[in-house]
This record gives structure tokens, C-alpha cells and sequence, in this order.
């Protein structure tokens, strides 16, 4: 049974510190834009949470079974379809910072979850499971749901995101894979960009009801969360873009 997490946000008009289960993770290697609308929100407050199956009619996911035949053995496979992505590597060569975004992910915190409870709880205690759990700091992305040239999405993203608007020649290619294979078979397209503090035009923080804050990582810190042992609430696509710009775009030390 596929379910969907339904959760709702009380935001409490205030400025708050990173979450803390992050900056534990991540150290001080990242300073929040406090300047940004949504530093003001709390994008832990979730109350009145619970699971509910999966409707018909999502526009984002659509679970189905694959049945093949394999070297004469007949088999299966639950898949999701999910829409393809962008990630966006961006430098801020005024400050020397990568900017990343920072966010609550509900399928982060059903992991955390699912880990210890099982699969479907059917109470969820905020306490024991603060929802600090489920924020990640990740690339600025997005996902294809419109039909745009990718590179022009990419753009859209940094501009809704991280509030630098900057022209698609100045947006590089950097790699194409898959960003799922067990159950999704997903495509991203991973694109680098250079900013300044001149293309600055917004405080950034997402549209249609996001709430994401703008993170910058100095590149001391990024080369110590690549460490051997290090634990992050990053997805790997993050972690790679990261790896790519030390190696290939990162001054020199």
C-alpha cells in the first residue's frame, strides 16, 4: 500500500536558529540567509500529522507493477513514476560560498520513522521524533513539469530558490544519470552555475508555499563533509555536486 504523509505548517513569525539536529551534523560550516522572508517561519512546526493512502490522482507519483521475463524466470517489480530533475551547483564567487537550500522533507522524516516504528505507525510522537529530523540541506533542484528546455528550469529554480537571477548562458551542463534505480529510474540533469552578489534580485525562500532558506557553505566545511565517516541529511545528488565543483571548479587552496 502506498501511502502519502499529510502534514500542516503553523509558521511562527520570528527569527529562529538553524535546526539543530542539522548544524550538529553539519558543524558551523553553513551560516542561513537571515535576511530571507522564510528564516522567519518555522519549517519545523508540524502538528496533526498522519498518513493517509495514496490518491489515484497524484500529479507526482504513480505506483505500479512491471512483470517481465528474465532469462525464462518470470518476475516482478513495484515501481513509482515520478517526474524527471534538475540539481543546480552554484557558486557565489563574491563570497567564496556554494549556496545550497535548506527544507523539511517528508520523506526523510517518514525514514527516520519507518527505521525504528515500522512502516505504517499508526501514532507518530513528535517528541521522540522531533520533525527536525526530516530537514536536509540539498542543491537547489526541481523538478520537469513543464515543458521548457531543461537548462531553462534550472534557471527558474535558482532565480525561485536562491533569488539570483542570472541568464542561461552563464547555466553549464555537468552531468545526466539516474537519481533512482531500485523503485523510480528517474533523470536528472546536474548544471553548475556561477553567481555574485550582483545578480541578487530576492531574498529567494521558494513559491507556492515552500519554505526553504538559503544556506552558504564555505569551501573548508564542504571539503570536510566529504570526509570518510562523515553522517549528513544530504541526498547523494548533493554530495556529488558538490565532489564535482572541489574537483573541477573550486579555487585553489
Amino acid at each position: 500500500m502506498y501511502l502519502r504523509i499529510i502534514q500542516f505548517v503553523k509558521g511562527a513569525f520570528r527569527k529562529i536558529p538553524p535546526a539543530p539536529s542539522v548544524v550538529r551534523e553539519f558543524g558551523q560550516s553553513y551560516r542561513s540567509n537571515s535576511s530571507s522572508y522564510h528564516a522567519f517561519v518555522e519549517m519545523d512546526k508540524i502538528t496533526a500529522l498522519r498518513y493517509e493512502r495514496l490518491p489515484e490522482d497524484s500529479p507526482y507519483v504513480k505506483p505500479f507493477r512491471m512483470y517481465y521475463t528474465q532469462n525464462g524466470e518470470e518476475k516482478s517489480w513495484d515501481l513509482l513514476k515520478v517526474h524527471d530533475s534538475v540539481a543546480i551547483i552554484i557558486y557565489n564567487s563574491t563570497t567564496q560560498n556554494l549556496l545550497l537550500v535548506k527544507q523539511f522533507r517528508p520523506a526523510v522524516y517518514h525514514g527516520v520513522i519507518s527505521s525504528a516504528e515500522g512502516t505504517n505507525p499508526t501514532t507518530i510522537d513528535l517528541e521522540k521524533y522531533p520533525p527536525q529530523l526530516g530537514i536536509t540541506v540539498e542543491l537547489c533542484a526541481g523538478i520537469v513539469d513543464k515543458s521548457k528546455p531543461l537548462v531553462e528550469i534550472a534557471r527558474e529554480e535558482v532565480l525561485e530558490e536562491v533569488g539570483y537571477n542570472v541568464p542561461v548562458d552563464r547555466i553549464e551542463t555537468v552531468l545526466t544519470y539516474r537519481s533512482g534505480v531500485g523503485a523510480t529510474g528517474a533523470q536528472q540533469t546536474l548544471y553548475y552555475c556561477e553567481v555574485t552578489n550582483a545578480d541578487k534580485v530576492n531574498s529567494g525562500g521558494g513559491v507556492d508555499g515552500e519554505i526553504i532558506d538559503v544556506v552558504e557553505l564555505n569551501l573548508n566545511d564542504a571539503r570536510n563533509l566529504l570526509t570518510q565517516g562523515s553522517v549528513v541529511t544530504s541526498p547523494p545528488s548533493c554530495l556529488l555536486g558538490i565532489l564535482w565543483f572541489l574537483t573541477n571548479k573550486a579555487p585553489k587552496p
